[in-house]
């Protein structure tokens, strides 16, 4: 078997764990898209074009809010600058390649896989190492599109008058759990929260998302240069 075909195999078994709870994620995003008001075509669209659960459901929640396109924009874009970082790691391990190659590996940079390949690269001393993470990457995609549609299916079903709004929260909630063990993020968490909460209200054009979302970060910026200091 080519070597090439080995390691992305490995990065497709690697992820597979943790593609459990992107399944009823991406049944959420199809689901209240719909319920949202979105058509299916445009669902679709956003999963392809996007990529990125955490900022489609910050999308469909300041839309149904009622938020202008310039901070609908700016939010996806907040939220989504943490892949900025994803690239910079992994970039010392694409550099020989062409820019065709970068940009499709960057498309596949997400969470789920940057999290194992990166742990992959720091073990691994295969030349071709970033198959990895396109294998994991491409597993990602392919779960995350399929459970979309399957949302698109089953929200075209469900009755209008039920709502599945709620779900947005309940969907945030169990993607924090793991954050709770450690003492930063969950000050980080109830920082950023609680400036949602109040900013709900008083922070204008509904910008409440970006205004958190920096502020999260610059508590966890502060928190982790003092824990180093101490350490």
């Amino acid at each position: 078997m080519n070597s090439n075909f080995k390691i992305f195999l490995k990065g497709i078994s690697d992820v597979s764990p943790l593609m459990i709870p992107v399944v009823p994620f991406g049944l959420i995003f199809g689901i209240l898209s719909i319920d949202i008001g979105f058509s299916p075509l445009a669902t679709m669209g956003m999963s392809l074009i996007i990529f990125g659960g955490a900022s489609q459901i910050i999308l469909l929640q300041l839309f149904s809010g009622g938020a202008s396109s310039l901070v609908i924009i700016s939010s996806v874009g907040a939220v989504n600058s943490r892949h900025l970082l994803y690239g910079a790691v992994v970039s010392e391990h694409v550099s020989d390649l062409k820019l065709i190659w970068k940009i499709i590996i960057s498309y596949f940079l997400i969470d789920q896989a940057f999290a194992v390949s990166n742990e992959y690269f720091k073990k691994s001393k295969e030349k071709n190492k970033y198959f990895h993470l396109i294998g994991g990457g491409f597993t990602c995609w392919i779960i995350w599109q399929s459970t979309t549609f399957l949302g698109i299916i089953l929200g075209a079903a469900i009755p209008e008058k039920l709502g599945l709004s709620f779900a947005v929260p309940l969907t945030f909630l169990a993607i924090l759990v793991n954050d709770f063990r450690k003492l930063i993020n969950v000050i980080v968490i109830l920082t950023s929260g609680l400036i949602a909460l109040f900013g709900y209200n008083y922070i204008p054009y509904k910008a409440y998302v970006i205004v958190a979302a920096f502020v999260g970060l610059l508590t966890a910026y502060i928190l982790t240069k003092v824990k180093k200091k101490y350490e």
